[in-house]
Protein backbone atom coordinates (compact mmCIF):
# COMPACT_ATOMS: atom_id res chain seq x y z
CA UNK A 1 0.00 0.00 0.00
CA UNK A 2 1.15 3.59 -1.32
CA UNK A 3 2.22 5.91 1.98
CA UNK A 4 1.54 8.83 -0.10
CA UNK A 5 -1.05 8.53 -2.75
CA UNK A 6 -1.35 11.92 -3.44
CA UNK A 7 -0.55 11.87 -7.38
CA UNK A 8 -2.98 8.72 -8.04
CA UNK A 9 -5.91 10.70 -6.47
CA UNK A 10 -5.28 13.90 -8.55
CA UNK A 11 -5.33 10.84 -11.06
CA UNK A 12 -8.44 10.01 -10.14
CA UNK A 13 -10.23 12.86 -10.07
CA UNK A 14 -10.43 12.25 -5.94
CA UNK A 15 -10.83 15.83 -3.50
CA UNK A 16 -7.18 16.14 -2.04
CA UNK A 17 -6.11 18.51 0.83
CA UNK A 18 -3.72 19.81 -0.79
CA UNK A 19 -2.41 18.88 -4.80
CA UNK A 20 0.52 16.51 -5.25
CA UNK A 21 4.11 18.01 -7.05
CA UNK A 22 6.67 16.36 -9.14
CA UNK A 23 9.11 17.83 -11.37
CA UNK A 24 10.06 17.07 -14.90
CA UNK A 25 13.37 15.69 -15.27
CA UNK A 26 13.73 15.88 -11.19
CA UNK A 27 16.46 13.18 -11.20
CA UNK A 28 18.70 15.10 -13.07
CA UNK A 29 20.81 17.72 -14.20
CA UNK A 30 20.60 20.50 -11.54
CA UNK A 31 21.38 17.90 -8.73
CA UNK A 32 25.41 17.79 -7.60
CA UNK A 33 24.73 13.82 -7.04
CA UNK A 34 23.71 13.48 -10.32
CA UNK A 35 26.40 15.50 -12.02
CA UNK A 36 29.16 13.25 -10.00
CA UNK A 37 27.52 10.26 -11.62
CA UNK A 38 27.50 12.44 -15.01
CA UNK A 39 31.39 13.08 -14.66
CA UNK A 40 31.72 9.24 -13.97
CA UNK A 41 29.49 7.63 -16.69
CA UNK A 42 28.44 8.35 -20.19
CA UNK A 43 24.75 9.13 -20.65
CA UNK A 44 23.68 5.85 -21.96
CA UNK A 45 25.79 3.66 -19.67
CA UNK A 46 23.33 5.49 -16.78
CA UNK A 47 20.45 4.74 -18.69
CA UNK A 48 21.11 1.04 -19.37
CA UNK A 49 22.31 0.22 -16.15
CA UNK A 50 19.73 -0.58 -13.69
CA UNK A 51 21.66 0.16 -10.21
CA UNK A 52 22.38 3.80 -11.82
CA UNK A 53 19.00 4.35 -13.02
CA UNK A 54 17.33 3.49 -9.73
CA UNK A 55 20.21 5.46 -7.84
CA UNK A 56 19.17 8.47 -9.89
CA UNK A 57 15.38 7.82 -9.95
CA UNK A 58 15.59 7.64 -6.18
CA UNK A 59 18.25 11.40 -5.95
CA UNK A 60 14.82 14.22 -5.56
CA UNK A 61 12.68 11.86 -3.53
CA UNK A 62 15.62 11.85 -1.06
CA UNK A 63 16.79 15.50 -1.19
CA UNK A 64 13.65 17.51 -2.46
CA UNK A 65 10.93 15.46 -1.57
CA UNK A 66 8.06 15.32 -4.53
CA UNK A 67 4.76 13.20 -4.40
CA UNK A 68 6.08 11.47 -7.03
CA UNK A 69 9.22 9.76 -8.90
CA UNK A 70 9.82 9.37 -12.56
CA UNK A 71 12.18 6.54 -13.67
CA UNK A 72 15.56 8.05 -14.98
CA UNK A 73 15.68 7.20 -18.70
CA UNK A 74 15.13 9.00 -21.77
CA UNK A 75 12.90 9.25 -25.26
CA UNK A 76 16.12 8.42 -27.13
CA UNK A 77 17.04 4.31 -26.05
CA UNK A 78 13.05 3.47 -28.17
CA UNK A 79 15.20 4.70 -31.47
CA UNK A 80 17.83 3.03 -30.25
CA UNK A 81 15.98 -0.33 -30.20
CA UNK A 82 14.49 0.13 -32.97
CA UNK A 83 18.10 0.11 -34.80
CA UNK A 84 18.18 3.78 -35.49
CA UNK A 85 22.11 4.65 -33.59
CA UNK A 86 21.95 7.40 -31.24
CA UNK A 87 24.59 8.85 -29.93
CA UNK A 88 24.61 11.78 -26.66
CA UNK A 89 27.29 14.26 -26.86
CA UNK A 90 27.92 16.40 -24.34
CA UNK A 91 27.12 20.16 -24.91
CA UNK A 92 25.89 19.30 -27.76
CA UNK A 93 22.93 16.62 -27.02
CA UNK A 94 21.32 13.77 -28.97
CA UNK A 95 23.39 12.68 -32.67
CA UNK A 96 21.69 10.53 -34.76
CA UNK A 97 24.97 9.86 -37.49
CA UNK A 98 22.79 8.30 -40.08
CA UNK A 99 19.32 10.45 -40.14
CA UNK A 100 16.59 8.14 -41.49
CA UNK A 101 15.54 9.91 -44.93
CA UNK A 102 14.67 7.66 -47.96
CA UNK A 103 12.16 4.57 -48.28
CA UNK A 104 15.34 2.35 -47.39
CA UNK A 105 15.87 3.84 -44.25
CA UNK A 106 12.56 3.50 -43.17
CA UNK A 107 12.28 -0.22 -44.07
CA UNK A 108 15.38 -0.76 -42.10
CA UNK A 109 13.43 0.88 -39.18
CA UNK A 110 12.25 -2.06 -37.13
CA UNK A 111 9.67 -3.01 -34.26
CA UNK A 112 12.00 -4.26 -31.77
CA UNK A 113 11.51 -6.99 -28.65
CA UNK A 114 10.67 -4.82 -26.28
CA UNK A 115 12.37 -7.17 -23.29
CA UNK A 116 15.56 -8.27 -25.86
CA UNK A 117 16.02 -4.28 -26.38
CA UNK A 118 14.42 -2.33 -23.48
CA UNK A 119 14.89 -5.15 -20.80
CA UNK A 120 17.50 -3.15 -18.66
CA UNK A 121 14.86 -0.05 -18.09
CA UNK A 122 12.24 -2.95 -16.85
CA UNK A 123 14.99 -3.92 -14.68
CA UNK A 124 15.52 -0.66 -13.39
CA UNK A 125 11.68 -0.09 -12.74
CA UNK A 126 11.16 -3.10 -10.39
CA UNK A 127 15.00 -2.40 -8.82
CA UNK A 128 13.23 1.38 -8.64
CA UNK A 129 10.07 -0.07 -6.90
CA UNK A 130 11.76 -2.09 -4.64
CA UNK A 131 13.77 0.80 -3.33
CA UNK A 132 11.12 3.34 -3.27
CA UNK A 133 9.57 0.85 -0.75
CA UNK A 134 6.24 2.36 -1.13
CA UNK A 135 6.91 5.54 -0.45
CA UNK A 136 5.63 7.60 -3.16
CA UNK A 137 4.24 6.25 -7.08
CA UNK A 138 6.36 5.63 -10.15
CA UNK A 139 5.94 7.47 -13.31
CA UNK A 140 7.25 5.71 -16.52
CA UNK A 141 7.31 7.73 -19.67
CA UNK A 142 7.91 7.80 -23.37
CA UNK A 143 8.25 10.54 -26.18
CA UNK A 144 5.54 10.94 -28.84
CA UNK A 145 5.70 9.55 -31.86
CA UNK A 146 6.49 12.48 -33.76
CA UNK A 147 9.24 14.18 -31.25
CA UNK A 148 10.81 10.59 -32.01
CA UNK A 149 10.51 11.12 -35.46
CA UNK A 150 11.97 14.58 -35.26
CA UNK A 151 15.20 13.42 -34.03
CA UNK A 152 15.52 10.60 -36.00
CA UNK A 153 15.27 12.39 -39.44
CA UNK A 154 16.70 15.85 -38.10
CA UNK A 155 19.57 13.96 -37.23
CA UNK A 156 20.12 16.18 -33.92
CA UNK A 157 18.38 18.76 -31.33
CA UNK A 158 16.88 21.90 -33.65
CA UNK A 159 14.89 24.85 -32.91
CA UNK A 160 12.45 24.56 -35.77
CA UNK A 161 13.54 20.31 -37.14
CA UNK A 162 12.87 21.74 -40.75
CA UNK A 163 14.76 18.51 -42.05
CA UNK A 164 12.36 16.49 -39.71
CA UNK A 165 9.04 18.79 -41.21
CA UNK A 166 9.96 18.43 -45.17
CA UNK A 167 10.53 14.59 -44.55
CA UNK A 168 6.53 14.46 -43.73
CA UNK A 169 5.86 17.40 -45.80
CA UNK A 170 7.64 16.01 -48.89
CA UNK A 171 7.09 12.28 -48.23
CA UNK A 172 3.94 12.01 -45.76
CA UNK A 173 3.29 8.27 -46.63
CA UNK A 174 6.73 7.57 -46.00
CA UNK A 175 6.39 9.79 -42.75
CA UNK A 176 3.71 7.77 -41.42
CA UNK A 177 4.93 4.12 -42.41
CA UNK A 178 7.55 5.50 -39.66
CA UNK A 179 5.57 7.24 -37.11
CA UNK A 180 3.10 4.28 -37.51
CA UNK A 181 6.57 2.05 -36.44
CA UNK A 182 7.44 4.31 -33.88
CA UNK A 183 4.17 4.22 -32.18
CA UNK A 184 3.73 0.22 -32.15
CA UNK A 185 6.84 -0.07 -30.38
CA UNK A 186 6.02 2.70 -27.80
CA UNK A 187 2.53 0.80 -27.57
CA UNK A 188 4.53 -2.46 -26.63
CA UNK A 189 7.20 -0.57 -24.42
CA UNK A 190 4.65 1.37 -22.31
CA UNK A 191 2.58 -1.90 -21.88
CA UNK A 192 6.02 -3.71 -20.56
CA UNK A 193 6.20 -0.64 -18.54
CA UNK A 194 3.44 -1.21 -16.56
CA UNK A 195 3.87 -4.76 -16.27
CA UNK A 196 7.08 -4.28 -14.31
CA UNK A 197 5.83 -1.85 -12.38
CA UNK A 198 5.13 1.74 -12.65
CA UNK A 199 2.14 3.51 -11.67
CA UNK A 200 1.13 5.60 -14.14
CA UNK A 201 2.82 7.24 -17.68
CA UNK A 202 3.56 10.05 -19.28
CA UNK A 203 3.99 10.99 -23.22
CA UNK A 204 6.27 13.95 -23.94
CA UNK A 205 5.53 15.80 -26.86
CA UNK A 206 7.99 17.78 -26.62
CA UNK A 207 8.07 19.56 -30.37
CA UNK A 208 4.34 19.40 -30.84
CA UNK A 209 3.70 22.61 -30.64
CA UNK A 210 6.35 23.47 -33.97
CA UNK A 211 3.30 21.90 -35.96
CA UNK A 212 0.49 23.94 -37.46
CA UNK A 213 -3.16 22.52 -35.60
CA UNK A 214 -3.53 20.88 -39.47
CA UNK A 215 -0.10 19.37 -39.28
CA UNK A 216 -0.53 18.58 -35.99
CA UNK A 217 -3.66 16.12 -36.85
CA UNK A 218 -1.94 14.56 -39.20
CA UNK A 219 1.28 13.73 -38.16
CA UNK A 220 1.54 13.88 -34.14
CA UNK A 221 -2.13 13.42 -32.69
CA UNK A 222 -3.61 10.26 -34.40
CA UNK A 223 -0.64 8.36 -33.34
CA UNK A 224 -0.58 9.61 -29.32
CA UNK A 225 -4.56 8.79 -29.63
CA UNK A 226 -3.38 5.31 -30.52
CA UNK A 227 -1.12 5.08 -27.55
CA UNK A 228 -3.62 6.38 -24.97
CA UNK A 229 -6.07 4.60 -26.62
CA UNK A 230 -4.13 0.95 -26.02
CA UNK A 231 -2.41 2.02 -22.38
CA UNK A 232 -6.00 4.07 -20.55
CA UNK A 233 -7.75 0.55 -19.04
CA UNK A 234 -3.95 -0.53 -18.03
CA UNK A 235 -2.85 2.55 -16.02
CA UNK A 236 -2.90 6.66 -15.95
CA UNK A 237 -1.88 7.86 -19.17
CA UNK A 238 -0.78 12.10 -18.71
CA UNK A 239 -0.13 13.96 -22.20
CA UNK A 240 2.08 16.95 -22.19
CA UNK A 241 2.53 18.59 -25.61
CA UNK A 242 4.78 21.77 -24.87
CA UNK A 243 3.09 24.61 -26.81
CA UNK A 244 -0.17 22.25 -27.87
CA UNK A 245 -2.49 24.64 -26.53
CA UNK A 246 -4.88 24.31 -29.63
CA UNK A 247 -5.01 20.77 -29.57
CA UNK A 248 -6.27 20.19 -25.70
CA UNK A 249 -9.84 19.71 -26.38
CA UNK A 250 -9.24 16.94 -28.54
CA UNK A 251 -6.40 15.80 -25.63
CA UNK A 252 -9.71 16.12 -23.61
CA UNK A 253 -12.04 13.57 -25.33
CA UNK A 254 -8.90 11.16 -25.86
CA UNK A 255 -9.17 8.90 -22.31
CA UNK A 256 -5.91 10.16 -20.76
CA UNK A 257 -5.96 10.92 -17.60
CA UNK A 258 -4.49 14.08 -17.24
CA UNK A 259 -3.11 16.86 -19.63
CA UNK A 260 0.72 18.79 -18.83
CA UNK A 261 0.25 22.51 -19.67
CA UNK A 262 3.19 24.45 -20.65
CA UNK A 263 3.88 28.29 -18.99
CA UNK A 264 2.50 29.96 -21.83
CA UNK A 265 -1.12 28.53 -21.44
CA UNK A 266 -3.02 30.11 -18.33
CA UNK A 267 -4.88 27.95 -16.18
CA UNK A 268 -8.49 29.31 -17.05
CA UNK A 269 -7.32 28.85 -20.86
CA UNK A 270 -6.10 25.45 -20.11
CA UNK A 271 -9.34 24.39 -17.81
CA UNK A 272 -11.44 25.90 -20.63
CA UNK A 273 -9.84 24.31 -23.74
CA UNK A 274 -9.53 21.27 -22.24
CA UNK A 275 -13.29 20.89 -21.43
CA UNK A 276 -12.99 21.46 -17.50
CA UNK A 277 -13.55 17.95 -16.42
CA UNK A 278 -10.03 16.49 -16.84
CA UNK A 279 -7.00 17.09 -14.28
CA UNK A 280 -4.29 19.08 -15.13
CA UNK A 281 -0.48 19.12 -14.71
CA UNK A 282 1.64 22.21 -14.81
CA UNK A 283 2.43 24.77 -15.14
CA UNK A 284 5.20 27.48 -13.89
CA UNK A 285 7.78 28.56 -15.97
CA UNK A 286 11.05 26.37 -15.04
CA UNK A 287 13.24 29.93 -15.45
CA UNK A 288 10.67 30.96 -12.46
CA UNK A 289 12.35 28.62 -10.08
CA UNK A 290 15.47 31.13 -10.44
CA UNK A 291 13.60 33.96 -8.40
CA UNK A 292 13.98 34.68 -4.46
CA UNK A 293 12.68 31.59 -2.60
CA UNK A 294 9.96 33.76 -0.64
CA UNK A 295 8.83 34.64 -4.55
CA UNK A 296 8.68 31.09 -5.79
CA UNK A 297 6.58 30.17 -2.36
CA UNK A 298 3.48 33.39 -2.94
CA UNK A 299 4.19 32.11 -7.10
CA UNK A 300 3.31 28.53 -6.21
CA UNK A 301 0.30 29.80 -3.85
CA UNK A 302 -0.65 31.94 -6.47
CA UNK A 303 -0.84 29.09 -9.32
CA UNK A 304 -2.64 26.71 -6.89
CA UNK A 305 -5.51 29.10 -6.48
CA UNK A 306 -5.27 29.60 -10.32
CA UNK A 307 -5.90 25.93 -11.45
CA UNK A 308 -7.35 24.86 -8.06
CA UNK A 309 -6.14 21.88 -5.75
CA UNK A 310 -8.22 19.04 -7.46
CA UNK A 311 -7.79 17.99 -10.54
CA UNK A 312 -4.77 19.74 -10.39
CA UNK A 313 -0.77 18.36 -10.32
CA UNK A 314 1.82 20.89 -9.47
CA UNK A 315 4.61 20.87 -12.06
CA UNK A 316 6.86 22.66 -13.86
CA UNK A 317 5.76 23.85 -17.46
CA UNK A 318 8.94 21.91 -19.15
CA UNK A 319 12.25 20.26 -17.78
CA UNK A 320 13.89 21.91 -14.99
CA UNK A 321 16.99 23.83 -15.88
CA UNK A 322 20.46 23.03 -15.24
CA UNK A 323 20.93 25.85 -13.51
CA UNK A 324 18.19 25.97 -10.60
CA UNK A 325 19.80 25.60 -7.16
CA UNK A 326 18.18 22.86 -5.24
CA UNK A 327 17.34 24.65 -2.21
CA UNK A 328 15.08 26.22 -5.14
CA UNK A 329 13.69 22.98 -6.39
CA UNK A 330 13.06 22.17 -2.58
CA UNK A 331 11.40 25.65 -2.26
CA UNK A 332 8.83 24.97 -4.79
CA UNK A 333 7.88 20.98 -3.51
CA UNK A 334 7.71 22.64 0.26
CA UNK A 335 5.31 25.62 -0.99
CA UNK A 336 3.06 22.98 -2.24
CA UNK A 337 3.35 20.93 0.94
CA UNK A 338 2.61 23.79 3.31
CA UNK A 339 -0.44 24.71 1.12
CA UNK A 340 -3.81 24.34 2.41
Amino acid sequence: MLKNDLFLKALRGESVTRPPVWIMRQAGRYLPDFLALKHKYDFFTRCQTPELATKITLMPIDQIGPDAAILFSDILVVLKAMRIPVEMKDGFGPLIPNPIRTKQDVEQVIVPNINENLGYVMEAIKMTQIEINNRVPLIGFAGSPWTLLCYAVQGQGSKNFDKAKAFCFSQPNLAKTLLQKITDTTILYLKEKVSSGVNAVQIFDSWGGLLSPKDYNLFSWPYIQQIVTALKDKTFVIVFGKGCWFALNEMGKSGAAALGIDWTCSARNARYLSGGNITLQGNFDPSRLLSPIPEITKEVYNMINEFGKDRYIVNLGHGILPNIPVDNAKAFVDAVKSYY
